[in-house]
């Protein structure tokens, strides 16, 4: 048979046949069986000639499927390691690269590596969800909120004091022939009488009630007193009215904790906080009239609480919520002075409530309060210590009123009273200020100095009807 080209398609290696061995295309080769060395027909080179002389060999197909399985099937188990042959159709390639042994899991730097990559991605997902959440949410930015907590608080805080008092706290705008103003009251009883000072109400044509819900109402004046400056008014057809309880003045002491609450500059339901700095500070406020009817006398709490214009006649409380004092004067500097500070400098003055009480009860009952006296005329112009004993009265009345109470104690013309119940006075202001800190009725010791000696009288106070 002459040698020629071999025409036939190419084997398919890449393409693992489906079924048997034998189903393979017409004119592909059978595989060549694997021999030993020296085994078969021909030795190891002999194969290689056969190998070389095989394509020049055509037997019919009839033939090659007879003989090929008869050859094929005894030598296949005895082929040597050595002498691999290149199987197509085999499971496995013939090339096999050693790796050495076989290593399980990631490294050390995959797995750094991964975990940087991992931590990159995740920050610029992040990054850009933010960005892109911060511009369609742009009004609605939220910040970092503390959860709401219990509004609760201690009833002896500042907050607690100011709870429980608020709502018998009132605000007042008055409107006069001249002038209008605005002050500050509080609840006495649940009939409707509120209590305030004097220099709020004074010359009121209308007066406006505001509690601390915001409702507002008129209110009719029952009576005022000038020396006191003090003042009632009363409200009709209020339900759920909230009187604030009354303390006694006779048991503060100072470094007491305070809370005042007041409308300075009409700012209705401050509440401002502070202590109670002094005791029986002797302070007279008013005088605009020029004849002195108008002059109140206080023995006065005084206090650090910030208190304004607009805080007069509202309460002075102390831990309990009991009101201890009425709001009634502010000392600020001096009028010369080119700094003076208009509002508030830490010195604010209250009327104790056991006074305000008993003139509260009075202008309630009568309309007028009485106010304690001894009978007695004195010189204001004397500038000695203590509280000098004019030689005459108005309109050349005796300066002491026969039949009065210091004319039973032995009170003369002249005399100089230092103390009062063991207690100093350094003028004629500060003994008027002791005596009206009394009722009437009430014993007191004086000490007078007379002709260089000093004694001790004792005196029963007399009642005079106030202004």
């Amino acid at each position: 048979m002459a040698d020629r080209q071999q025409t036939d398609p190419a084997p398919q290696w890449w393409s693992r046949p489906e079924g048997t061995a034998d189903s393979r295309r017409d004119g592909v080769p059978a595989p060549r069986p694997e021999t030993r060395d020296g085994g078969g027909e021909h030795g190891a080179e002999g194969d290689g000639a056969a190998g070389q002389a095989a394509p020049t060999q055509e037997p019919s197909a009839p033939e090659a499927s007879a003989q090929e399985p008869s050859a094929q099937e005894p030598s296949a188990p005895e082929a040597s390691a050595h002498q691999v042959r290149y199987d197509p159709w085999g499971a496995q390639p013939l090339q096999a690269v050693d790796r050495g042994r076989d290593r399980r899991g990631f490294r050390l730097w995959q797995v750094a590596a991964l975990a940087a990559a991992t931590a990159l991605l995740a920050g610029g997902i992040g990054g850009w969800v933010g960005v892109l959440a911060e511009r369609q949410s742009s009004t609605r930015l939220e910040l970092p909120q503390a959860a709401a907590a219990d509004k609760g608080r201690a009833p002896d805080s500042v907050a607690g004091i100011a709870a429980t008092a608020l709502p018998g706290v009132v605000t007042l705008h008055v409107r006069g022939a001249k002038s209008s103003g605005t002050g500050t009251g509080f609840v006495l009883d649940p009939q409707g009488h509120i209590l305030t000072n004097n220099h709020v109400v004074a010359d009121a044509k209308e007066i406006a009630v505001t509690f601390s819900t915001g409702e507002s109402v008129t209110a009719e004046l029952v009576g005022r007193d000038s020396g006191y400056d003090l003042a009632v008014v009363k409200v009709s057809g209020v339900r759920g009215l909230r009187p604030l309880s009354l303390g006694n003045s006779e048991n503060v002491k100072v470094g007491d904790p305070v809370v005042a609450i007041g409308a300075p500059f009409d700012l209705s339901n401050t509440v401002t906080a502070g202590i109670i700095s002094a005791t029986g500070r002797p302070v007279t406020a008013g005088g605009d009239k020029g004849d002195g009817s108008d002059i109140s006398y206080v023995d006065a709490l005084q206090t650090d609480a910030p208190i304004n214009p607009g805080n007069s006649g509202g309460p002075l409380l102390d831990a309990r919520a009991h009101v201890v004092g009425i709001n009634s004067a502010i000392r600020g500097a001096d009028k010369d002075d080119p700094d003076r500070q208009g509002g508030s400098i830490g010195l604010g003055f209250a009327i104790p409530i056991n006074q305000g009480k008993r003139v509260a009860e009075e202008l309630i009952a009568t309309g007028r309060a009485t106010h304690p006296v001894i009978g007695v005329t004195l010189d204001m112009d004397y500038t000695g210590d203590g509280a000098r004993v004019g030689d005459k009265g108005e309109d050349g009345k005796p300066s002491v009123t026969a039949g009065g109470p210091g004319a039973r104690a032995g009170i003369r013309p002249g005399d100089v009273i230092t103390k009062v119940d063991g207690q100093r006075v350094r003028g004629g202001d500060e003994l008027i200020i002791k005596i009206r800190a009394h009722r009437p009725g009430d014993p007191l010791t004086l000490t007078v100095l007379r002709d260089g000696r000093e004694r001790t009288l004792d005196v029963v106070l007399g009642s005079a009807n106030g202004s």
